[in-house]
């Protein structure tokens, strides 16, 4: 029992692992693909998150591949994320549900045809405890009563660091967006910086009347004002600022 449960806590540690370059998809793609080798009987594992009010599935794995299948997986997949469906109560108010028998089981008939099309019998759904949105894990077996105590169990713990997985991803992409933002920022107060600095040697202005001459000149031309800082930044470079003061309105009676 013991190897049983280091085993799982390595499985666990090793999905929840994020890496350069992770996004939501990938991520939760890792859970799907481990639930379906790790629990005993599960043919297919899919993750889905409310968003707007509309379920989506953001990842899935299954065991087999068979074109044969695919287009009732489709199906089912359609039915899935359907209002009405047992994935819109677990993503809606947060509870579970496990389906024994697909076959006698009538609370969703066209959710449960079309799991049967597919080949499948039993069902497990479980909510994601995500902070940020509501998320469900859905497990799919093709042998009745397939996802006992035993089962449950170590899908929810796979559902719990799923959920505190997603909620990483999220914010370690929030917090590279808001450092590429502080990034662009800075670079563009350099620039504007660098072209105050420009009129102020070119035309003797001091810089808070540089920095109203830009702002006009952006205003005037309907350009950013990077963009126009930027602009004459690059033509000084290049030996070509008297140009660029032209294009912009800028040049004076001298050249």
């Amino acid at each position: 029992m013991g190897e049983g449960i280091l085993e799982l806590a390595q499985e666990l540690a090793e999905v929840s692992r994020l890496v350069e370059d992770d996004d939501v998809a990938t991520t939760l793609g890792r859970f799907v693909t481990r639930v379906v080798q790790t629990v005993p009987g599960c043919e297919e594992a899919a993750i889905t998150v409310l968003t707007g009010g509309i379920a989506e599935i953001v990842a899935r794995h299954h065991r087999t591949t068979d074109p044969l299948v695919e287009p009732a997986r489709a199906t089912l997949a359609e039915e899935l994320i359907k209002i009405g469906s047992p994935l819109h109560d677990t993503l809606t108010y947060d509870e579970p549900h496990r389906i024994g028998d697909l076959a006698s089981d009538h609370r969703w008939p066209a959710f449960a045809a079309a799991a049967i099309n597919a080949g499948y019998r039993s069902c497990l759904l479980l909510p994601l405890p995500a902070s940020d949105s509501s998320g469900a894990f859905t497990l799919f077996s093709d042998k009745p009563d397939a996802f006992g105590s035993t089962s449950y169990d170590v899908v929810l713990l796979f559902a719990l660091n799923a959920g505190v997985a997603f909620d990483n991803v999220q914010l370690f992409n929030d917090s590279r967006t808001l450092i590429e933002q502080l990034r662009t920022a800075l670079a563009t107060r350099t620039v504007i910086g660098q072209a105050v600095g420009l009129l102020m040697h070119r035309y003797g202005i001091t810089s808070s009347v540089a920095f109203d001459v830009l702002k006009r000149c952006s205003q005037d031309a309907n350009v950013k004002l990077r963009q126009v800082s930027l602009d004459l930044v690059e033509a000084q470079n290049v030996g070509q600022l008297a140009p660029a003061l032209r294009k912009y309105g800028l040049h004076s009676d001298g050249g």
